[in-house]
């Protein structure tokens, strides 16, 4: 029962954490937020790798998600915002996205997706059905710029997803289901 309410509260906690990042006064607040989020997830993945500028630049498109993970023991839970980026049109659509895993881990990660969209095809796919499916195993122990983290660099179904961990105190191999949506409140 103790480890059930010490779960809940690291959970609701996170949840409340990965909202507040968002919690601005007005929807144009909360753009303002995830468009910085959004240019700094993007900076920080140019410094490590130089090269995924040409493919960001070259690309149909491109979404930036800033998520909060939790795993105890079988189960993962994350939730986050993001923005997909149309590089054709200029256009913009804010999302959410809510992720839930079976598998073997413990921890809590903060972490930012970096998604580059091969086609038009697999951007408007993504926008309008959002899900992702697939294994994840990694480990992390970082806190700001102090420690490491191992992430990775995937490619699923004509997008090219990087993971950049923030912060965090994890290890897990999980199955995950990923839901990403539109925010109806910012579009």
């Amino acid at each position: 029962m103790y480890l059930l309410r010490v779960f809940f509260i690291v959970f609701t906690t996170a949840c409340f954490g990965v909202g507040c990042a968002t919690n601005g006064a007005t929807p144009q607040a909360k753009r303002q937020a995830i468009n910085k989020s959004t240019d700094d997830t993007l900076a920080k993945l140019l410094e490590i790798k130089p090269h995924v500028r040409s493919q960001i630049t070259g690309a149909p498109g491109y979404a930036v998600f800033s998520n909060a993970n939790i795993n105890v023991i079988f189960a993962s839970f994350g939730g986050g915002h993001g923005i997909v980026k149309n590089n054709t049109t200029g256009s913009k659509t804010y999302m959410k996205m809510g992720e839930i895993g079976l598998g073997l881990g413990a921890g809590v990660k903060d972490y930012r997706l970096v998604m580059v969209f091969d086609s038009n095809e697999s951007m408007n796919r993504f926008i309008s059905e959002g899900w992702v499916f697939g294994a994840q195993a990694d480990a992390a122990i970082k806190a700001s710029t102090k420690g490491a983290a191992a992430g990775g660099e995937t490619v699923i179904n004509g997008i090219t997803i990087y993971q950049l961990t923030e912060s965090g105190l994890a290890l897990q191999a999980t199955i995950k289901g990923t839901k990403f949506w539109k925010d109806k409140e910012l579009n």
